[in-house]
């Protein structure tokens, strides 16, 4: 949709160049996970004590979580992994803030991910509860905290002694972090607490409940600066863009209402089939569809 709207005629100059960074900044985030998930699954998504799940989104309360990886075992040890990836070096210093330094010589604080995880963390601890994810003595899970950078990145850090930042790695780091975890006097003597192990089978439906409480992001919702302005009708009525009228179609079941039978999930142009998120869009713009729905490749005729 990024990509789509930056070819769109109807955006001013201002709104192009925020879509630009955007769209890098989308890009960047998605190399960063898919490089860290590799690293991660090619060590523990086989194994037979450990889960592994990407990409995940809670709600708890109106709190939400976005967690880029989760790897958990069969004694409630929960690992939480943050990825960034950053077009500079990154710093920190020694009270654990975040500056990322650029070719240019600007600077600028980004978030600590480590205080993002642990946020992240509070969410998912009120969401195992309220599922019933405990030790088989009623122990409570443990909550453990991981970044992870490009594996070309260069990281700057504070003495050791004054800020550890042991769990502040690199993507390709991540064979030797595993193990120096599992080395570790916590892990040892957890693995000592044998009645406190859960089962396989137990594992697995613990990673089958989280799964099935994942809300995905409405990916057809557009930022603030892509809202259309005051008297912007160019803009509101193009179709262009997906508008707030989209909302949760991202994250509907792929199946077109029973009750309007002309509301196909059917391209009216290469009889393809097509998400509900197409057909909604399609649906949610009648004007400039004229009612009928369109894959993606075909809404284009009708900028």
């Amino acid at each position: 949709m990024l990509e789509d709207l930056h070819a769109s005629p109807v955006l001013d100059a201002r709104q192009k160049n925020r879509l630009k960074d955007e769209l890098w900044r989308v890009k960047q985030g998605l190399d960063g996970e898919r490089d860290a998930a590799f690293h991660i699954d090619s060590l523990m998504r086989d194994g037979a004590n450990t889960a592994v799940l990407h990409d995940l989104r809670f709600v708890v309360d109106g709190e939400v979580a976005q967690i880029d990886h989760l790897v958990f075992n069969r004694l409630l040890d929960f690992i939480l992994v943050e990825t960034k990836c950053y077009a500079g070096d990154v710093e920190i210093n020694d009270v654990g803030e975040f500056t990322v330094r650029y070719n240019s010589g600007k600077r600028f604080g980004v978030a600590s991910p480590l205080a993002q995880s642990e946020r992240h963390a509070r969410v998912l601890a009120k969401l195992l509860d309220r599922l019933g994810i405990t030790g088989r003595l009623g122990t409570q899970p443990k909550f453990h905290h991981l970044v992870m950078f490009h594996p070309k990145a260069i990281i700057q850090r504070p003495d050791a002694k004054r800020m550890d930042t042991s769990n502040v790695i690199k993507a390709d780091q991540f064979a030797q972090w595993r193990d120096r975890w599992l080395d570790s006097p916590s892990t040892l003597t957890a693995l000592a607490s044998i009645l406190n192990v859960r089962g396989r089978d137990t594992l697995k439906e613990w990673a089958e409940l989280l799964v099935r409480e994942h809300q995905p992001a409405d990916l057809l919702a557009l930022p603030d600066f892509m809202q259309p302005r005051a008297g912007g009708s160019a803009l509101a009525n193009s179709g262009a863009v997906a508008g707030q009228q989209t909302s949760r179609a991202a994250a509907a079941p792929e199946q077109a209402p029973a009750a309007e039978p002309a509301k196909r999930l059917i391209c009216a142009s290469c009889d393809a089939k097509i998400s509900y998120a197409e057909g909604k869009f399609c649906w949610s713009n009648t004007r400039r569809f004229g009612g009928l729905q369109y894959c993606r490749e075909h809404q284009q005729a009708f900028r």
